[in-house]
């Protein structure tokens, strides 16, 4: 099965590669994310273009004041320079309120996006999770939405300046001559669209291959020291290292690549830059023998020209920062759109609980059986084992009952009602799942065991941590109910871990309680206790215990054997 779902992330991998959404596609997708802040974003693009105008402006005021001086107009010198100082003050604090409202846009869209990818990976759990590669979520989590950033803060505000700002410009540079202003706008196209395409096709899909390389890269290094222990015990320390150091060179070779197009991407923009204005100094110069303009008109259409590329830059450097962002993009897409295979049921009334059966339950794996024509009764106030040989459906079987998975026939139902009817918050708080790898956050035990009842007294908590016999073994710490467990709960044994995940399970006070490999990391006293607690308090409950271990059996009404996917 491990094979199958390596094989499958793999082959989603290059799908990735191969069929990203377009750049367009994603650009409209971001964009709409901005809707809620539209306000915010036409003040950046006012602010911007207002600053924009000024700089452009200083430039060609100070045109005017040399004309005024050599006697072409009879402006007044001192006029235009207090006009120019005034300019370039407004022009500063035009630019850092820009700025300030494009990062409050970008920062508060990163907040939303956190949001909405954590809640499209709780619905996509954990039926569409089981084979994901966790240090790729995390790149995407942390450093593909903090990409975004560039998007929100640099890159939507300057298209729409840089439109705006280019019909102004046509307009006052053409009012010298049309002509004057056709090669205004030849410019603007050029530096502004048509070297970020061409610059955007030759690095083709260099910015998804750097996203994926980086979230390979961060699921290695977690790993690397998840399995720490295991690699000095083996003595694969200096193994391990060459393979981080080989990922990490070729995502350099990669990050160096892209730079090297970023600078050529920059040396060609300001080549043409220059072609242009020589084009339009020269035309003018042509035009002024021909007599067609005055001097003011080869003076300041120039100008003009030279000093209002900004705006068109802007987005000539995003030629090559684009493709990556667009690609951390695409890789956000993807979980947001992505459909959960089980959808939460909402609307329906709410039922107690009174039982549960499986009939004729049919759940197949990626193409493998897993579970075929199963069924089994589940009586309330009944304590039912399941074992069998690994692999032979039994965990599987839970995670259906908890609705983790959807079947492929048949039906699981509670109370005499399908559970695909049975609203999501209502099938929770009937059921409690304890699982044999017990996960612990970083946190304190008490909020750790409080995850299952938020507002559980200090004598219900501990009551809990009795009944799973943590309790005398919690207040013997320094710091007792409030220790921290660490990392993944490291600073505990499997069976302290696995207590506190049944301490979890007393505190929910579930009447349908399943428990998957409950005891198998407890020594025979602390199992006997709590099959013990188990036992005095299955009055209105109905437990489900799968185990290999024949002594937590000694306390099931009734044992059912499962053998490739059939009850026995």
């Amino acid at each position: 099965m491990k094979n199958e779902i390596n094989n499958r992330k793999s082959e989603n991998t290059d799908a990735a590669i191969k069929n990203p959404r377009s750049g367009l596609t994603v650009c409209m997708r971001l964009i709409g994310l901005v809707k809620p802040l539209a306000g915010f974003m036409a003040g950046a693009v006012t602010m911007g273009l207002a600053g924009h105008l000024c700089a452009s402006f200083i430039t060609i005021l100070a045109g005017y004041a040399l004309l005024s001086y050599m006697g072409y107009n009879s402006l007044n010198v001192a006029v235009i320079f207090t006009c120019m100082v005034l300019f370039a003050l407004i022009r500063a604090g035009l630019r850092y309120a820009e700025q300030g409202c494009n990062h409050f846009i970008a920062f508060k869209l990163l907040a939303l996006i956190r949001d909405k990818v954590f809640g499209a990976l709780r619905k996509l759990c954990p039926a569409k999770l089981e084979g994901k590669d966790r240090g790729n979520l995390i790149s995407i989590i942390t450093s593909d939405i903090e990409l975004l950033e560039v998007f929100y803060a640099h890159t939507i505000s300057p298209i729409c300046i840089a439109f705006l700002f280019t019909i102004i410009m046509c307009l006052f540079i053409g009012n010298f001559n049309p002509v004057f202003g056709v090669i205004a706008l030849c410019a603007y196209l050029v530096v502004g669209i048509v070297i970020p395409l061409v610059m955007s096709r030759l690095s083709g899909d260099d910015g998804m291959k750097f996203r994926i390389m980086s979230g390979e890269l961060s699921s290695f290094v977690l790993e690397s020291l998840r399995g720490l222990d295991e690699i000095i015990q083996y003595g694969q320390g200096s193994n391990r290292v060459r393979q981080m150091n080989e990922r990490s060179d070729a995502l350099a070779a990669d990050e160096k690549r892209m730079k090297n197009n970023s600078g050529r991407n920059t040396a060609v923009t300001n080549t043409v830059i220059l072609i242009f204005d020589m084009i339009m100094l020269f035309t003018a110069a042509h035009y002024y023998r021909q007599g067609v303009v005055g001097f003011d008109g080869v003076i300041i259409p120039v100008l003009a020209l030279m000093s209002s590329f900004g705006p068109c830059v802007a987005l000539a450097a995003l030629g090559s920062t684009l493709q990556n962002t667009f690609a951390a993009g695409n890789r956000v897409l993807d979980i947001l759109e992505e459909s959960p295979l089980v959808e939460d049921v909402k609307g329906e009334s709410d039922i107690e609980f009174a039982g549960a059966k499986a009939e004729n339950v049919t759940f197949a794996y990626d193409g493998e059986d897993i579970l075929k024509d199963f069924s089994v009764e589940l009586p309330k106030e009944r304590v039912i084992g399941i074992v069998g040989k690994s692999g032979s459906g039994k965990s599987t079987f839970l995670k259906l009952l908890m609705r983790f998975w959807r079947t492929d026939a048949g039906s699981i139902e509670i109370s005499g009602r399908d559970i695909e009817h049975i609203n999501t918050d209502n099938l929770r708080n009937m059921e409690c799942y304890v699982t044999q790898d017990t996960h612990l956050f970083h946190d304190t035990i008490r909020n750790n065991i409080l995850l299952a009842k938020l507002d559980a007294s200090r004598g219900e908590l501990e009551a809990a941590c009795k009944k799973a016999s943590i309790h005398d073994f919690i207040m013997s710490l320094p710091d007792g109910y409030d220790t921290q467990v660490g990392e993944l709960g490291d600073t505990l044994s499997g069976g302290e871990r696995q207590r506190i995940g049944l301490a979890r399970a007393f505190l929910h006070d579930a009447p349908f309680m399943l428990l998957d490999e409950p005891t198998s990391n407890l020594d025979s006293l602390n199992e006997a206790v709590i099959l013990k607690a188990l036992n005095d308090g299955r009055k209105d409950k109905t437990v489900v215990i799968v185990s290999h271990r024949e002594s937590t059996m000694r306390i099931a009404d009734k044992v059912y054997s499962v053998e490739n996917g059939r009850m026995s």
